[in-house]
């Protein structure tokens, strides 16, 4: 099925790691900043475990890095940096701060206008964190939740409606994607730190997007 946004005043993306936003929903938040939409982002964590044994990167300088990655590439559809923003909590220590997560996620979405869209992962992706910013979402006057999919375990979501992208919109999608640089292979100090493979910066660049409305939300 389709995917309709429908007409929302405003759109909250809740990022578990900054570049989170980009992989699930690049194409959508240019279309609705294209039509007046007010776009929030959200991001959770402060995205320091990606590479814990750089010696080059170390947590405070790569917390700062991807924070500017972000913002660069969000400014790109524009989004102005007043409507990001970082809480800073603990890569992959998500669940030590649940209600924190629940929280922040909550009052962000009470401060949008409404009708607002609201997107938070899928339940059933693969990183852990993921799954706490998932069941951060709680039902609110005028608010409509929705899932996306990350990894490809959450892609498997019930109900889910697909946004075709265009061979543009998938070109920059790509681009933005290899704009984390810190993700995409830049730090090379760290033989066990992550970074996209080609292989999955295409599947996160695939010619749609996927969202599925939260049960119960």
């Amino acid at each position: 099925m389709r995917f309709a946004p429908g007409r929302p005043r405003a759109v909250l993306v809740v990022a578990p790691h900054p570049d989170d936003e980009t992989i699930a929903a690049h194409g959508l938040i240019a279309r609705l900043a294209r039509r007046g939409v007010r776009v929030a982002i959200l991001v959770v964590s402060d995205g320091a475990a990606s590479h814990p044994g750089s010696a080059a990167w170390p947590a405070p300088r790569l917390i700062r890095e991807r924070r500017r990655e972000t913002r660069q590439v969000l400014r790109r559809l524009g989004v102005t940096a007043a409507a990001v923003t970082f809480l800073r909590l603990p890569d992959g220590r998500l669940a030590e701060h649940a209600a924190d997560v629940r929280r922040h996620t909550v009052r962000a979405a009470r401060a949008l206008p409404k009708p607002l869209l609201a997107l938070t992962p899928s339940p059933a992706d693969a990183h852990p964190d993921h799954r706490i910013v998932a069941a951060a979402a709680r039902h609110l006057p005028g608010v409509r939740w929705w899932r996306y999919p990350v990894w490809p375990a959450g892609q498997r979501l019930r109900g889910a409606r697909a946004l075709a992208l265009t061979a543009q919109e998938r070109l920059a999608k790509r681009h933005a994607i290899r704009s984390y640089r810190t993700q995409a292979g830049r730090i090379t100090d760290d033989p066990t730190g992550f970074a996209m493979t080609a292989q999955q910066i295409a599947a996160f660049s695939r010619p749609q997007e996927v969202f599925a409305p939260a049960a119960g939300r």
